[in-house]
């Protein structure tokens, strides 16, 4: 069955045996640019077949999620990594996690900054340290240690959004009556990822809200909000407005719903729902089971969206967009 996209159901069939896939999205957002949708709409496509390869060559979904979230961050298109916005210092602070759902295992970094990948960081805290969290300090001198590579700010701090922060101040201070940047752009990236052997896994990474203040921490590296993963009830990763989605425990709330016995398609809609009447946040999510079935739902205008499974790609951004292509 074609999954649907938007605010409607959307996902795949169980099956007899395990359908490895791979999911992503590339942020919630109320209005993506013409002159952006198809980058943004190949983005999300690379990202996605990339993690897809990386269980074809025998990966777990850990491997797969770690490699789908990288593609993103190395698009500038994208809210994390090099397209990160910037905080009211007009400095990049990025933030990540992930989590295998076989064992729980995670690791998570915030305030993060001069790292060009901060989900591989966030991997080597889950594999390399006794502990689930780090942060600013700790975590780049934890970064030095494993040798993870760095980068200049200069190469972080994009033009594009250098001019964004800039006119996200000039809402705030009254000299512009547009919608502030903050709420047009609610991005993260994030992954879901079956395996083969019945794994799952989530990654989520972001680069935060514009013009917020410096050391502000949202949902994304947050075990439970930004995502989570359990081999018993699945994985997901959620986007949208952090400070609402840390309200409500956004991730594990819906996992809880599907546990219930909710449908992930269900269970998305309860949740978001509530979030939305609740603390009017607007957000998104993307699931996927053992049975390797999957689903995406957004309350935002826009969330694009990529899955590879069984040879074939889906897409979409909007609703009713979903397009489905085979994998060369």
């Amino acid at each position: 069955m074609e999954p649907s996209s938007g605010r409607d159901p959307c996902g795949t069939p169980a099956a007899a045996a395990v359908s490895p896939v791979v999911v992503v999205h590339g942020g919630g957002a109320c209005h993506i640019a013409k002159d952006r949708r198809e980058m943004v709409r190949q983005g999300v496509l690379r990202a996605a077949s990339a993690g897809f390869c990386a269980l074809k060559a025998g990966g777990s979904a850990v491997d797969a999620v770690e490699c789908a979230v990288s593609v993103l961050e190395d698009d500038p298109e994208f809210n994390a990594g090099y397209g990160s916005v910037l905080n009211a210092n007009g400095d990049v602070e990025m933030d990540a996690s992930i989590m295998s759902g076989k064992d729980l295992s995670s690791g998570a970094v915030s305030a993060i900054r001069c790292i060009a990948n901060p989900i591989k960081l966030a991997r080597l805290v889950m594999e390399k340290t006794p502990h689930c969290f780090l942060t600013d300090r700790g975590a780049a001198e934890f970064a030095t240690t494993m040798g993870v590579r760095t980068v200049t700010r200069e190469q972080l701090v994009t033009e594009k959004n250098r001019k964004r922060l800039e006119k996200e101040k000039r809402v705030k201070e009254g000299k512009d009556a547009q919608k502030p940047e903050s709420q047009k752009h609610l991005g993260t990236v994030g992954a879901v990822a079956l395996d083969s052997k019945g794994d799952v896994a989530y990654a989520t990474s972001t680069g935060g809200i514009v013009n917020k203040m410096v050391g502000r921490v949202g949902d994304t590296p947050c075990i439970g909000c930004g995502g989570y993963a359990d081999n018993d009830i699945g994985a997901i990763s959620t986007t949208g407005h952090g400070e609402s989605i840390l309200k409500v425990n956004l991730a594990r709330l819906t996992l809880f719903h599907v546990e219930q016995g909710k449908t992930l398609e269900e269970a998305a809609e309860v949740s978001l729902n509530y979030m939305k009447s609740k603390v009017k946040g607007l957000g998104g999510v993307i699931l996927v089971n053992k049975a390797g079935q999957w689903a995406v739902k957004w309350t935002s205008e826009s969330m694009p969206w990529a899955a590879a499974q069984a040879g074939k790609l889906h897409c979409g951004i909007d609703l009713n967009t979903t397009t489905v292509t085979d994998m060369l």
